[in-house]
């Protein structure tokens, strides 16, 4: 026996004792089976049962005092630390289980769906958009150069399993101090990471550790993209924030600048193996259109026979969609990439309150329309309609993550079946 397995009987351990009193049950537990087998009097047999359950009350006690003092260890709070057990347990033993889903977009829509897809499966994959410039993001990138860390960030805590106080600390955001101001926690210490590793997909791989996330968070690219919109004026829009916020005429066409930048190894594979692919939900030309003008995604995507999912928005969106139907979102995907990118759509039915009705419309937001001619149109081109009630209309409106992750696996389900 090693010198180091010796230390499981060194004083002080708080465990000998139990492992004693685990061993002495089990010696009860025999020695009982013992009598019933060869004793014919009733009353020893009575006798035995007692010794039985005594046994097994023993090794109960043992066995549970064993994993207590192995949590005081590990965790300060036991009660806690037997929760967190019990979660890994049933992430390891039924999540695992669950379809392997390849998430694409970015924003605050797809941080949404995960805190709900987390919950079915942690067979995850986010696919993240690296072509926002504003807010901290964008000063990060100017100033040291680093891709913007901002969805990446918001979909690690999306799908973090750690403890309460680590999600909150990497949403933090600074309101003061002259160069602190307006940065997030997490964007700084993704970039600090970044600098320290030398490479910013494995300082994401380190982040997802430290928050311990169910599945994986990828960028769609490595390569400093820009993203512009060529208008249907002509005039052209350089910037993923300007795009957001000018308004002027409606967008004609989107690409990237360097237009053949390369796609992550990590989401290509990802996508082969994937059992559904979801696009969305989010902003379609600023969130999730940029990731399908990779190539190499785009391409995986078409030739991938996992089903394709679009979540269309709730709301349109000022300067991006307005007077977008259903149809029109889709139109818009297929037209700039190709016909088979997607073989579902999901379009929110919940119908908006009048007080948020009014609210949204003073931005310049409305609810995405679906009538017939979207029906049809679909139906024309083999993508099928799902009509849910998938919005959350208490404070705004937006997708419900239980719902709508709750709809994404019927119809993973379903799929399956045929």
């Amino acid at each position: 026996m090693s010198l180091k397995r010796l230390k499981w009987l060194y004083p002080g351990m708080f465990i000998k004792r139990w492992i004693t009193l685990a061993v002495f049950g089990i010696l009860m537990i025999s020695m009982g089976f013992v009598i019933v087998i060869f004793e014919r009097s009733s009353e020893n047999k009575s006798i035995a049962g007692i010794i039985i359950i005594l046994g097994i009350l023993c090794v109960i006690v043992g066995v549970k005092r064993i994993l207590k003092s192995f949590m005081l260890v590990l965790s300060p709070d036991p009660e806690r630390s037997e929760n967190s057990l019990v979660e890994k347990m049933f992430e390891k033993r039924i999540l695992e289980k669950g379809p392997k889903i390849v998430v694409i977009g970015g924003g605050t829509g797809l941080s949404t769906l995960l805190t709900g897809l987390k919950q079915r499966t942690s067979n995850i994959t986010a696919i993240v958009t690296v072509a926002d410039d504003g807010g901290s993001s964008g000063r990060l990138r100017e100033e040291f150069g680093v891709l913007p860390p901002g969805d990446i960030r918001n979909c690690l805590v999306a799908l973090s399993d750690s403890e309460d106080l680590l999600g909150p600390l990497f949403q933090f955001r600074f309101t003061e101090g002259t160069g602190l101001h307006g940065h997030n926690f997490g964007n700084l210490f993704i970039t600090a990471l970044s600098r320290v590793t030398g490479d910013f997909n494995l300082a994401i791989k380190e982040s997802s550790k430290v928050l311990a996330i169910r599945g994986n968070v990828f960028p769609a690219t490595l390569e400093k993209v820009q993203l512009v919109a060529r208008r249907k004026d002509g005039k052209e829009t350089v910037g993923e924030c300007k795009i957001r916020d000018e308004k002027g005429s409606p967008i004609d066409k989107l690409f990237l600048v360097p237009d053949y930048c390369k796609a992550t190894q990590e989401s290509v594979e990802a996508i082969r193996q994937a059992d559904a692919i979801v696009l969305g939900p989010g902003s379609l030309y600023t969130s999730v259109m940029p990731n399908l003008l990779i190539k190499g995604i785009q391409k995986e995507i078409i030739k991938s026979k996992a089903l394709k999912i679009y979540i269309c928005n709730v709301m349109t969106e000022a300067g991006e969609t307005d007077d977008y139907s259903v149809s029109d979102h889709v139109r818009a995907i297929v037209g700039h990439t190709m016909p088979g990118v997607v073989n579902c759509c999901i379009a929110n039915v919940t119908p908006v309150p009048r007080f948020l009705y009014e609210k949204y419309e003073k931005e310049e937001k409305f609810p995405v329309k679906l009538d017939e001619n979207d029906k049809r149109w679909l139906e024309q081109e083999k993508i099928k309609l799902v009509e849910a009630n998938i919005a959350g209309t208490k404070e705004f409106v937006r997708h419900d993550p239980v719902k709508l992750s709750d709809i994404i696996m019927e119809i993973i389900s379903e799929g399956k079946k045929r």
